[in-house]
Order: structure tokens, then sequence, then C-alpha cells
């Protein structure tokens, strides 16, 4: 989750069912005019054989919009059409339904039908079109799983970002902690040559005062002849203490610079820390089964991001069914003979647990082929 934010998760799970319904409600919108301008135009067809009394105006209607919804594509998909017909003094034209109480076998009379089809007509139609979009059809259930889909698509590339952007600045900080390392030993080197180098100082400092001493007994008995000795050393001990000054400054200053650099490791292991008990809290609230040494929580904050989700997969495994997890060797302790297990994952991870008395297992410790070394001499010391 650290390549997530929870704006983004929100965005991304309401996303989906609210474009859905946009689309569905703008979709039946635009089917609904193109309907209604279709049936408009076809539903009464021909006027010639109305007027000539050889077609009823219903069955020509009724014919007309059935032929046309029959060879509609959209109906196919899910598309549910409520079509109504209706004169303006309410003569119900389409759907029809039979109320012609004339006998069927009677011959049909042309002037008739056409003095009816003329009045239907003069009434004046009108077209009712209701165009509903039916849910769980495959229209429906393919506008879903498109925006499910490019939203999913949209979440991956953000995730994949995020994880370069944290192994990048995961990079910077390895670099940044092993430049500070490089020049935390370099100064503390110059500082113990300055050291070494006032501790000569006070020496060739005490040398002169003892010569110093000398010469002034020796000017007390013969002063004129070793006035010029005399001030000549002096001069000599005012230089060496003005070095001797210097080097203190120096000193002070690279003991200034050292503190520096410690507060900046403090603060970038303060940040560790507190990956750390992220992880920890995270590792403890999934895994029920297993418990975490701390030395195991710092080991797998280290790893790369890569080695960290193989980690996690025999984690997993761990929890749900440690005997599924191969197990390369058994590292036996030297005091209480207590048996450790050593597993292997992505070539060069090493990860070691104990199984404990409440039928659960403890995670001791998790590191590298580089680390492996201090790993057994920690657990020979449990």
């Amino acid at each position: 989750m650290n390549y997530l934010s929870f704006k983004i998760l929100i965005i991304s799970i309401l996303l989906p069912p609210v474009l859905y319904i946009g689309s569905i409600l703008s979709l039946e919108r635009y089917l609904n005019d193109r309907f209604s301008t279709q049936i408009e135009s076809i539903y009464i067809g021909d006027t010639r054989p109305l007027f000539a009394g050889s077609v009823r105006l219903k069955d020509a209607v009724n014919r007309n919009i059935r032929q046309y919804l029959s060879s509609n594509p959209w109906l196919a998909w899910g598309v549910k059409a409520s079509i109504t017909v209706i004169t303006r003094q309410g003569t119900l034209i389409y759907p029809a339904f039979n109320t012609d109480t004339e006998s069927n076998f009677d011959p049909p009379d042309a002037i008739k039908i056409a003095s009816d089809n003329y009045t239907l007509m003069n009434e004046g139609l009108s077209a009712d079109i209701d165009v509903k979009i039916e849910l769980n059809t495959l229209l429906a259930n393919s506008l879903l799983i498109f925006y499910i889909l490019v939203t999913v698509m949209a979440l991956y590339v953000y995730y994949r970002a995020g994880v370069k952007r944290s192994r990048r600045e995961i990079r910077e900080k390895e670099t940044a902690i092993e430049q500070m390392q490089n020049r935390d030993k370099t100064l503390t080197r110059h500082l113990d040559q300055l050291k070494h180098e006032k501790t000569k100082l006070s020496a060739s400092i005490d040398v002169v005062s003892e010569k110093l001493n000398q010469e002034r007994q020796k000017a007390s008995r013969n002063e004129d002849d070793y006035i010029e000795e005399i001030i000549s050393l002096e001069k000599e001990m005012e230089e060496n203490l003005s070095r001797q000054k210097a080097r203190q400054d120096e000193i002070d200053a690279l003991k200034d610079e050292i503190r520096g650099y410690e507060k900046t490791r403090q603060k970038l292991g303060k940040q560790q820390a507190k990956s750390a008990d992220v992880v920890s809290r995270r590792f403890r609230a999934l895994y029920k089964k297993l418990r975490f040494h701390d030395r195991a929580i710092n080991g797998f904050v280290q790893l790369a991001d890569d080695m960290k989700i193989k980690c996690e997969e025999i984690i997993h495994q761990l929890d749900k069914d440690p005997k599924k997890v191969p197990i390369k060797r058994k590292v036996f302790g030297k005091k209480n003979r207590e048996t450790v297990f050593e597993i292997i994952f992505a070539y060069n991870g090493r990860l070691y647990y104990r199984p404990l008395k409440d039928h659960t297992l403890e995670i001791l410790t998790i590191g590298t082929k580089n680390t492996q070394a201090k790993d057994l001499v920690f657990l020979e010391k449990l």
C-alpha cells in the first residue's frame, strides 16, 4: 500500500459504477431519440394502400413497427422499447388487439376501410416511445466490464509508477548512506592523524620548555651570553603553541562536521525504524500463526523490493501450511540444541524460523547470503 494512495483507491472503486450509470442513462436518451425519429418516419409507410382501402391503418402501423423492431440490432443487446401509437382522440393504434365484432368470413369493405383510415389520420397520430436498457443484459454487462478493465489498467499503471519511484528513492537513500559512511571514515582517520600530530606537538613543546628552562639556568650564570638563544627558543615555543592552537581549531571543526553527519544518519535510522514498525504491525495483523523477531522485521525492511515479494510469499505459505514449504537444512544451537530451520528464497535470500510450543512458528531472522554469517552467530546465541 506504499505505492497506492487512499484517494486513488477510493476513486478506482467508485469510478466504474459512476461511469456505468452515466453511460446507461446517456445511451437510453440517445436510443430514445433515435428510435423516436426512425419509428415516426416509418410507422405509417405508404399511404396509397390506406386511402385505397386495401389495408387498415392499424394493420399497417403494427406491421411496420414489428418489421422495424425485428431488424433492430439493439434489441438483441438487451434494449427494451415500449412503443404506443394513439390518435389525439385516444384511439389505440399500436399495440393492436382484436376488437372487431364483424365476422371474419365477410368480405372487407374497401370504402369503409378507406373512410376509417382517413378519419384516424385526420385525428392525428402520436407515437410515445420509451427505451430502457435492462440490467444484467449483454449491453449493460459489457459496459460495466469495460469500465472495470479500464480502471484496473489505470490502477496498474499508477501502481507500477509508484513501485519504480519507491525503488529509485531506496537506491538514492542507500547511496547517500554509503557516501556519508565513507565521509565519516575519512574524517575519523583525519581526526586520528590530527590527534597524533597534537601529541607530537605537545611532546615538542615539553622538550622546548625543558630546553628553555635549562637555558634560563645557563643565562642566570651568564645572561649576556645566552640572551639571544633564549629569545629564539621563546619564538619557537610560541610558533609551536600557534600550530597547536590551529590543529585544535581544525579538530573542533572536524568534530562539528562528524556530529552533523551523525544527526543525518540518525534521521535515516528513524525512517528505517518507522518502516520496520509499519511492516511489524502489518505482519502481526495478517499472519496470526506466526511470531516475528525484531531482527527478522529489520532484515525484511533492508531487502530489495523483488526479494520482499518472494520473502512474503514464503511467510504466507508458512502461515497457511508450513509442510508445503521446502526446507534447505536444520541449524542446531550450541547451548540448548534448539532446532532452527533454514529456507532459501529468491536464490540469495535466507529465512530462519523455529517451532514454538503453542503450535506457532517464530521467524527469527531474514537476510541474504551476505548476512548469513552474522545471522548464524545470532542464532547460536539464542
